[in-house]
């Protein structure tokens, strides 16, 4: 079963950014799930262009820091103690727990559309060491299930579920990983696509953030989708227009379907370019409201409770959106995992008090620091119409999809905001023939009013690691950072720049060294 693939091709592939993609395969009007099989079956290291095998080495260690942090964590090791550790004899096993392990702080990459990594990479870090592949292998098969996860995402993101609460992102991830790395043929690929998405998770919102469930959010469909490449290995046929059919995925999940999404500009399009890279746990709009708080911890040092009249964090409405679900379930110490990883002014608090926020803080002895508690009080949310503008231009987390969807869009984000959020869209801009431009605006503005009568501001559109020009440029710096940050071995960060030319027996020992504690 092992893929070892010659690593001569990669001269070939670094110099230049990339290379003629092959044509998209099979009738461009057939079903979604064949069309996709075919092109994924097909692709090889040759057509992907050279950023953006530079991108999915950097989700490969950034997604490992995920895994680490998680493990770490007194929740992650009781999942351990369920499932065992992260890797083990049988791959489906270490899939599930390496996705599960790597989702449930916040820590996971995102792109357009979706939390990828806990899949995309989770379950070709599992194949690639069992399976003895070299780094240009695991590389390619991390980049063909980050583009077919990402499209059927796409295709359902304006529905009722997005983000983490998506876990079918982790039905084509998770299929697309292990048979990446099988090197299967289309067949199976799509039959284990039906299969997979014959039964859908649909997780239910009090159990995400009132309960322990949430580590399971992508534990669950991870196995899932195993079982469906056994299944459709052994000869069990899945439904190929199961995506698009009146009766099918898109039909259930989208509010607005977009079956186009699921296969537009295979080849081309890489959705793998539109990754951010999570620096901080928690969820949306934390992460530059954290920044904001680390550079405004600089100035105010020391800070205590006493010192703050208000702190008020101005952000987009989905950040308001996810800290207002967050902030029924919050109310201290004890509070439930779920909702303290979606809340804004815990983090924000914690951040201004001691320059960082850590998944450290999620656990005691920090947790239970009564000081964060008093200032957290202290945080007031404001809706910024402009942040809201900006979000809706970006590419991700929606943009791309209203854009996309048009006047159908509209009535989804007026049922999502209002219909003053409908007045924001930027009508004229077309979307990108690629995504070598893409973003993810989501900001925030921080200010700091002192009982001295002093008052402090920040503002960051992008935050660190989001999509965008900063991150583009410096992704492979910033994931090492926080691998080295989350307790990874410089040593170990370090040699991700070249992971594309480790031989078989170098990657799983980079593995092995990578997700040891």
């Amino acid at each position: 079963m092992a893929r070892l693939l010659s690593t001569n091709l990669v001269q070939a592939l670094c110099s230049e950014w990339g290379v003629d993609p092959p044509p998209e395969p099979g009738d461009a009007h057939g079903p979604a799930l064949e069309r996709l099989a075919a092109w994924a079956a097909a692709v090889r290291p040759e057509m992907i262009p050279c950023r953006v095998l530079k991108l999915a080495a950097s989700q490969v260690l950034s997604q490992v820091a995920s895994v680490r942090a998680g493990a770490a964590h007194p929740l992650g090791q009781r999942l351990t103690a369920a499932f065992g550790r992260p890797l083990q004899d049988d791959p489906r096993m270490s899939a599930g727990v390496l996705a599960g392990l790597g989702s449930w702080l916040n820590l996971d990459d995102t792109a357009y559309a979706g939390h990828l990594s806990n899949s995309t990479v989770a379950v070709p870090l599992a194949y690639a060491h069992a399976y003895r592949l070299d780094g240009l292998g695991l590389l390619t098969a991390v980049v063909v299930a980050n583009e077919c996860a990402a499209r059927i995402t796409a295709a359902a993101t304006l529905g009722p579920l997005r983000g983490q609460s998506a876990v079918h992102t982790h039905l084509a991830g998770a299929v697309a990983g292990r048979l990446a790395c099988e090197q299967a043929p289309a067949e199976v690929w799509q039959n284990a696509f039906g299969l997979a998405f014959g039964m859908p998770n649909w997780p239910l919102m009090r159990a995400f953030l009132a309960s322990d469930a949430r580590l399971l959010n992508t534990f669950t469909p991870v196995r899932t989708a195993m079982d469906a490449c056994d299944a459709a290995r052994a000869g069990l046929l899945g439904a190929p227009d199961l995506i698009e059919h009146p009766d099918g995925f898109l039909a259930r999940f989208a509010s607005v379907p977009l079956p186009g999404a699921a296969t537009a500009g295979l080849g081309r399009r890489w959705h793998t370019e539109t990754l951010s890279f999570k620096m901080h746990p928690g969820g949306p709009g934390i992460d530059a409201a954290v920044d904001c708080a680390a550079d405004l911890h600089h100035v105010l040092r020391p800070l205590t409770p006493d010192d703050v009249e208000e702190i008020v964090v101005e952000a987009s409405l989905y950040t308001l959106f996810a800290g207002r679900h967050a902030e029924r379930y919050v109310s201290g110490p004890g509070s439930p995992q779920g909702a303290l990883v979606l809340h804004v002014p815990y983090p924000v608090a914690t951040t201004l008090l001691d320059g960082a926020f850590s998944v450290d803080d999620f656990a005691a002895p920090a947790l239970e620091d009564p000081a964060r508690w008093a200032l957290a009080e202290k945080v007031r949310l404001v809706h910024d119409v402009d942040m809201t503008r900006e979000l809706l231009r970006s590419e991700a987390p929606f943009g791309e999809a209203l854009r996309q969807a048009g006047a159908d869009g509209e009535a989804w984000l007026r049922d999502f905001g209002g219909a003053s959020l409908v007045e924001l869209l930027d009508r004229e801009r077309p979307g990108g023939e690629d995504f070598t431009r893409a973003t993810k605006a989501t900001g925030a503005r921080v200010t700091v009013r002192l009982r001295d009568g002093r008052e402090l501001s920040r503002e960051r559109l992008i935050p660190v690691g989001g999509a965008g020009p900063e991150t583009r440029r410096f992704h492979s710096r910033m994931v090492r950072e926080k691998f080295v940050s989350l307790g990874g071995r410089p040593d170990v960060a370090g040699r991700v720049t070249r992971l594309h030319r480790m031989p078989a027996p170098e990657l799983r020992e980079w593995i092995e060294a990578a997700l040891r504690p």
